[in-house]
């Protein structure tokens, strides 16, 4: 393989993971805590779509537990976003460490 193939397949491979990129915005993720009293949507762009609360879960004399749900929630909604990202990334990439590559782009 000469130099030309390798830079061809680098260029290919850097459209592909932009266009992984865009496509992140449309892959939705749902996250939940407290037995589903708290739910979180987010998108493999890291971005919180929606937060639904059960009325059951708001105790006016126990917020700190509906804050603690709604903080595992988001947090467990981002890491099966961060998880699906990696996934995309990687299936382009086949686990490839891209920054090895920055110079070429």
């Amino acid at each position: 393989m000469d130099m030309q193939q390798i830079l061809e397949q680098a260029r290919v491979m850097q459209q592909q993971l932009m266009d992984a990129q865009d496509n992140m915005s449309e892959i939705e993720v749902q996250a939940s805590a407290g037995g589903g009293m708290v739910n979180v949507s987010a998108t493999a762009d890291m971005k919180i779509t929606s937060i639904s609360i059960d009325p059951e879960a708001v105790d006016p004399d126990d917020v700190s537990m509906l804050e603690d749900l709604v903080l595992t929630a988001v947090n467990a909604a981002l890491a099966q976003a961060n998880e699906v990202a990696n996934s995309q990334v990687a299936g382009i990439t086949g686990g490839l460490d891209m920054s090895s590559l920055s110079g070429l782009f």
